[in-house]
């Protein structure tokens, strides 16, 4: 059976979601990457390349986080945008994607935890993230009420995030999480940042989040931050999921 939008059949999932987590598993999945199809979550670039662009200069540094075997980073440069590093804590799929594209110098590949990353202060001009956040998240037990631990872990890699864009830089996260579940981590006055959101994708629509360095957030977002540790209330008109990807913890895990 063909997988939906030509993807690559969905691999092998973990036994429990919190397999996302780890990067044992990753290591497993990744193995082979280098002449596997790429991977694509949450759509491919041509599905929210209207969103982005207008985010980007070509002569950006742009850095992407948990870059897994995406396309991402190979389309942006075919974009016009050759300024790009991708990192990801499975040294496995960074060596497979050093391999494929060896042809391209301009694309760095670099084994690394978004947790803490290796850069100095201001070292990028974007940072993207596409999946990698939800990832991290899956191994949540209620998608409505995040745990002192997710919201420490998603702080350590916003915090990062903060430290190595410049002023004026500009944060992108891909996801398939709601603004009623993701916008109260973005939504802290620490990082210093502005926040907007969009969706993207034909159907069943992905979430787009930008956050601008050196902008504000309003008092209703600052507000919606504060109650982070908090369940957030259900949506009047909950929206339909759509299991795209072929990955368990997508329909479960919206945080």
């Amino acid at each position: 059976m063909s997988s939906p939008r030509g993807l690559a059949p969905s691999p092998e999932l973990p036994e429990q979601n919190r397999g996302y987590c780890e990067v044992q598993y990753w290591d497993r999945r990744y193995q082979g990457a280098a002449d596997a199809a790429p991977y694509e979550w949450f759509g491919d670039f041509s599905s929210f390349r209207a969103f982005l662009e207008p985010e980007l200069r070509p002569k950006d540094r742009i850095l992407v986080l948990g870059c897994g075997n995406s396309a991402l980073s190979y389309e942006l440069f075919l974009g016009g945008f050759p300024d790009v590093t991708s990192v990801d804590y499975s040294s496995v799929v960074v060596a497979a994607m050093r391999a494929r594209y060896a042809h391209v110098p301009s694309l760095r590949w670099e084994t690394m935890d978004v947790r803490a990353l290796g850069f100095p202060s201001g070292s990028f001009d974007v940072v993207l993230e596409k999946g990698t956040l939800d990832a991290l998240l899956a191994g949540e037990q209620d998608p409505w009420t995040v745990s002192s631990e997710g919201a420490h872990t998603v702080d350590l890699v916003l915090s990062e995030v903060s430290r190595v864009l410049v002023p004026e830089g500009r944060f992108i996260s891909l996801t398939s999480a709601a603004p009623h579940f993701r916008s109260r981590h973005y939504a802290q006055a620490r990082y210093g940042w502005s926040l907007r959101h969009t969706t993207y994708g034909d159907g069943f629509h992905f979430h787009l989040y930008l956050m601008h360095k050196g902008g504000e957030l309003s008092g209703a977002q600052l507000a919606l931050g504060a109650q982070l540790l908090s369940p957030p209330k259900p949506p009047t008109s909950p929206g339909l999921l759509q299991d795209s990807d072929h990955e368990d913890f997508l329909s479960t895990i919206q945080l």
